[in-house]
C-alpha cells in the first residue's frame, strides 16, 4: 500500500506518493486546494493508500503558521469522512527551501524554478521522503 503526502497551501496543494513498497517518494500532482478533497477521494478509490501525511505548517520557532488553521480544518474533515485511512501531521518546516535548493541543484532554469505548482509538488515529495526516512530510523 502507498503512503501519500500533502503540502497544503491556501491556493494550491502539492501531492506526492510512495511506490507500493514504500521505498521512494515521487511527485503525483499539484491541485487547486478547493479540489483537493475530491481529488484524494478519487485517488484512494483507485489506489490502495495506507495513510496520508500532511505537512504541519509551523514557523521556524515552532509556533503555528498562518496556514495551520486551514490544515487542521482539512485534517478534521478527512478524519470524519474517511476514518479507514489515517491522516497525520508531519513537520514541514523548510520543505519549500529544500525544494528550491533541489531545483537549483537539478539545473532547472530560473523560469522553471518560479513555477509554484512545481515547488509545491517537490515540497510534498521532500516531506514524504523525510517521513519515510524517519520511519526507517525508528525501525
Amino acid at each position: 500500500m502507498r503512503i501519500l503526502s500533502i503540502d497544503y497551501g491556501k491556493k494550491r496543494t502539492g501531492i506526492a506518493v510512495t511506490d507500493p513498497l514504500q521505498i521512494i517518494a515521487g511527485g503525483l500532482a499539484t491541485v487547486s486546494t478547493s479540489e483537493l478533497y475530491d481529488f484524494l477521494v478519487g485517488y484512494v478509490a483507485r489506489e490502495p493508500v495506507e495513510r496520508i501525511v500532511i505537512g504541519e505548517p509551523r514557523q521556524a520557532d515552532g509556533s503555528p503558521s498562518e496556514n495551520f488553521a486551514r490544515v487542521e480544518q482539512f485534517v478534521n474533515r478527512w478524519r470524519k469522512s474517511q476514518p479507514s485511512i489515517p491522516i497525520e501531521l508531519y513537520d514541514e518546516r523548510f520543505t519549500s527551501v529544500l525544494a528550491h535548493r533541489a531545483m537549483i541543484d537539478g539545473g532547472l532554469k530560473k523560469k522553471d524554478r518560479q513555477n509554484k505548482a512545481l515547488v509545491d509538488e517537490i515540497s510534498a515529495t521532500i516531506l514524504l521522503q523525510d517521513f519515510l526516512e524517519s520511519k526507517r530510523r525508528l525501525s
